[in-house]
């Protein structure tokens, strides 16, 4: 695994894996590179609750990074602190937020001067949401977003001033739709919503049509 002072980008179409320096120690990160030339911006993708088997390797995080890479964006992943070889102990979102802004930073500093887009599942997305407000992304992806009692209990976090899709289930086990949804209505303008149904949490024989709803999302022009 490569240490994130001796790292050189991947050549197109390829990975790496590396550590990188963050708020409470390392941050184990993949970096992936869309294929033909330069990056058209880079993509950070935030995983699932790190207490309830949440990592980098969640396949709905490997879905978004795809899209990501179709859309000819460089793209990292990562393990938030306390998962795989990431350094420190869960720390309710609000660690996990650095975490995530630190790679944004990080990215920012390989792949320059190109657009950034956020994305999410579950507690990613709730965290991603939450780093908008600092790393004003040109999009944001959510998907399955929770609030309030399922996270740090505390008011949603402010609307980023950028394209957000919002994609939940109506049957979703896990996080209740319509909280969620209410939450999304009250920001102004809400997000672009999607509602699937019977998708459930994890979109289990689902992710084709969950992957083609955000490719759209991320090839399409701003309106």
């Amino acid at each position: 695994m490569d240490k994130a002072s001796e790292f050189q980008l991947p050549a197109a179409g390829l990975q790496k894996e590396l550590l990188v320096d963050g708020p409470a120690g390392h941050l184990q990160a993949l970096v992936s590179m869309p294929k033909g030339t330069s990056p058209a911006g880079i993509a950070v993708i935030c995983h699932p609750h790190p207490l309830f088997g949440g990592a980098m390797t969640n396949k709905v995080v490997y879905s978004l990074a795809s899209c990501a890479l179709k859309a000819g964006l460089a793209t990292l992943r990562f393990n938030f602190r306390g998962v795989g070889k990431s350094t420190g102990l869960y720390d309710d979102s609000r660690g996990e937020t650095d975490d995530a802004l630190a790679l944004v930073a990080w990215m920012k500093g390989q792949v320059p001067a190109v657009p950034l887009t956020l994305a999410g599942f579950s507690f990613g997305a709730y965290v991603a949401l939450k780093a908008a407000a600092v790393a004003k992304p040109m999009r944001l992806v959510t998907i399955s977003i929770p609030f309030g009692r399922y996270v740090d209990g505390a008011e949603p976090p402010p609307r980023p001033e950028c394209r957000w899709l919002a994609v939940h289930s109506r049957d979703d086990d896990v996080v209740d739709f319509a909280e969620t949804d209410a939450v999304l209505q009250a920001y102004r303008p809400p997000p672009e919503r999607l509602a699937f149904e019977g998708a459930g949490h994890f979109y289990h024989g689902r992710l084709t049509e969950l992957q083609s709803a955000i490719q759209g999302f991320l090839d399409s022009a701003p309106p």
